[in-house]
Order: C-alpha cells, then structure tokens, then sequence
C-alpha cells in the first residue's frame, strides 16, 4: 500500500507538470502562436479568473513577456536605460533586473522584441540594436552585442525582430549590407554567417524545413526569403511590398507553403516553394495583419484583421470560412487547448473564441487591463498574461 502511494503521488506529480507549459520565447514554446496546456477555465461568467498580480511598465511600448522556469522575463524602460526584468510568476515580485543604457526618445514606446530563454541564459533585442545575453539565474552579462556590429540598419520604426534561439544558432536581423540575417554563436555572439541585402522589416524568422531543407523563413522589408540554417545561403526570395515597409506578421509555414500577410490595404498570400523558386498561388485582402500574427489549428488560420474582424480562413483556397465583426483593431492572438485568446487592440478585452470551422463561438471576455492593448496575451503555467502600454497582469486559468 505504501509502494501504491507513492507511485500514485508520483503519477500525480507527474501529470500536474505535464499539465504546466512555459513560454520561453516570442509566440510560444514552438513559436507558432499555440500553448500545449489543458484545463485551462474557459467559462469566466461561472469562475473569474483571480488576478494574482499586477505590475507597472514604464516603457510605454510593445514587448511581449516570456515565461520559463517559473519567471516572467519583459524589458522595461526608465528615463535612458532599458530594464530587462526577471519576474516571480506566482507573485510578481521582481527577482532581478539589468539595466542599460538606451537613450535617444521613444518611438511608439520603446522596446517591441519579446525576450529569448534558452539553456540558461535570456536573450534580448532593444529598439536601438542592443542585444544582450544575460544568466537566467541572476541577469548577468554574458555577452552584449549591437546590430550595428554586424553593419545593421535600423527600420523607421526602430528593432522589433526577437531573437530566436535555434540549435548553437542565435538569429538576429540587423538589416546592414551583406548582413540581411546573422547567426551568431548563442554562447559568445560571435559571427557564424551573414546573409541577405534586404532592409529589415519587423518580423520575427521562422525556422522551418521547405523541399527537406532546413532554413530561417525571414520576411523583410521587401520580399519574404528562406536562409540555408547551415551556411545563411538564400534558397528563395518573393517580393513583397506594403507601405513604409510594414512587414510584420510572422510568417506561417505548412508542408512546403508559406503564408504572409500586411497592411495597409496589401493583404495576404499563399507562396509555393519549389527548389527553383517560390510562386504565389493565391493573393487577396481576407487578412490584412499591421503587425499581429495568426496561428494555425487543423489546417485553418485564425487571425484578427485591420478592421478589427476576427477570420477564419481556409488556406488552400484563400476563402473565409467565417468572419465575426467583433471590433478587434490590431489585437493579437495566442491558443491553447483549441481555444483563442483575442485581445481588442483598442480597448483591451480579452475573448475566448473556440477555435472551430463551424461559426464563431465565443466562450468568455472580461478586460484584465484596457486600454490599447497591442501586444498578444502568452500563456504559461496555468496562467494568462496580459500587457498595455502602462501595466502588466497575471491572471489565473485554474
């Protein structure tokens, strides 16, 4: 009996972590937007979720937090200095905090990139081109790097791509001549490989595998383009134009297809690559993303559009399935457990959507925080976290 309780209390261990997820870099534990964790409360007229804390950010911009190991890692801004900050995800209390220097006046806020946490150490990219790799245990320097060190050239609207963590690979996209895309050793930041002319946009590059080839999909200013992962070689390249050069949604890969989308009255795409090259196969304005990005659940993508609607589209075609005009201007999407969590970019509201090619159907919405409220919600141990200009909270879904 004692051996039984024992191996029961360990099964039971064992299926409460399983049931926990970190969210340990931008869109989630495998960058697509999803959050692996179930039973998660989804009916919040019966239970509201408890707010377990609240912190103030002063940075009046747009970075999305991370989650791992049981801290909530986001970068702030005070007077001229950055502060990367480590979290305690249970109460918010601040664990550590590095501060830099960062001067020069916001920009729409200041910081956009969503920190990196890999093998002990985080990883962050400033507006200005600082990137910084800190210990996870103390905040530390590790190392620091600057795009300009690569020949990087700011976009108008500062640096928003966050560095991804791929192998013994940190990709960076510092934009400079010769240096579209840098792999740098994730230890050191040295040099591995340089590749691309193109100016940077403000996307995030997806690792993926096209025609069996592993490679960065990376949406520039200009043109969407797949880097060899081994050596940076471009393998393709399809150009892509949208006013100001607002390339900003993460890119969503499926077999060897790639769908993009921006603003400004430009749309959305579905691109064949082939070993010769990529072609478009439809193109249309169903999607016209700004800067959030979409996620894909059962061969469907679901996003929000500049107008504010909420869409469910068939990829293959490039048809709606359905749409919901539900006002949610610029708001970014996240999904857990075959649920959306919609934020309304204008007024804060965050809404559950159940994630279906049937209809919409909503589950729940309250406002953790209002406001404009641009950056996606994360999901990570049993908790959703949810960030304005001025504010950060932590609620439970348990």
């Amino acid at each position: 009996m004692k051996k039984l309780a024992v191996l029961t209390g360990a099964v039971l261990i064992s299926a409460a972590l399983a049931g926990a997820a970190d969210w340990p870099q931008f869109r989630g534990p495998n960058a697509n937007g999803i959050s692996p964790e179930s039973g998660l409360n989804t009916n919040w007229a019966q239970k509201k979720p408890e707010q377990l804390w609240k912190v103030t950010l002063g940075d009046d911009g747009f970075s999305g937090p991370a989650v791992a190991h049981g801290k909530v890692f986001v970068v702030d801004h005070d007077q001229n200095q950055d502060i990367v900050r480590a979290l305690d995800i249970a109460s918010g209390k601040e664990a550590w905090r590095y501060a830099y220097e960062e001067s020069g006046g916001a920009n729409y806020g200041f910081n956009r990139a969503t920190p990196c946490i890999n093998d002990g150490m985080v990883y962050t990219v400033s507006m200005k081109g600082v990137i910084n790799c800190l210990a996870e245990a103390d905040g530390k320097v590790i190392w620091q790097k600057k795009m300009a060190d690569f020949g990087g050239r700011s976009p108008a609207w500062a640096f928003a791509c966050s560095p991804i963590v791929d192998g013994e690979n940190v990709i960076l996209v510092p934009g400079g001549q010769g240096s579209s895309v840098v792999a740098v050793n994730r230890k050191t930041g040295a040099l591995i490989w340089k590749s691309g002319t193109d100016q940077p946009g403000y996307s995030t590059p997806v690792v993926a595998t096209i025609n069996g080839v592993k490679q960065y999909v990376v949406f520039s200013a200009t043109s969407v383009n797949g880097y060899a992962a081994d050596s940076g070689k471009k393998l393709w390249s399809f150009p892509w134009k949208t006013s100001y050069d607002v390339n900003t949604a993460a890119p969503i890969v499926m077999g060897d297809t790639v769908f993009i989308s921006s603003g400004y009255e430009v749309g959305c795409a579905l691109l064949e690559i082939a070993p010769e090259g990529a072609k478009e196969v439809w193109k249309n304005k169903a999607i016209q993303l700004h800067f959030s990005s979409p996620v894909l659940i059962d061969g469907r993508i679901y996003s929000t559009t500049d107008n504010g609607d909420l869409v469910c589209l068939d990829p293959k075609t490039g048809s709606d399935i359905w749409r919901q005009k539900a006002k949610f201007e610029k708001g970014g999407l996240v999904a857990a457990d075959g649920v959306l969590y919609v934020m309304s970019g204008a007024d804060g509201r965050l809404v559950l959507v159940q994630a279906t090619p049937d209809a919409y159907k909503e589950l729940s919405q309250m406002t953790p925080l209002g406001g404009q409220s641009w950056t996606a919600p994360i999901i990570a141990d049993g908790k959703v976290i949810v960030r304005n200009k001025q504010a950060m909270v932590c609620l439970n879904l348990k």
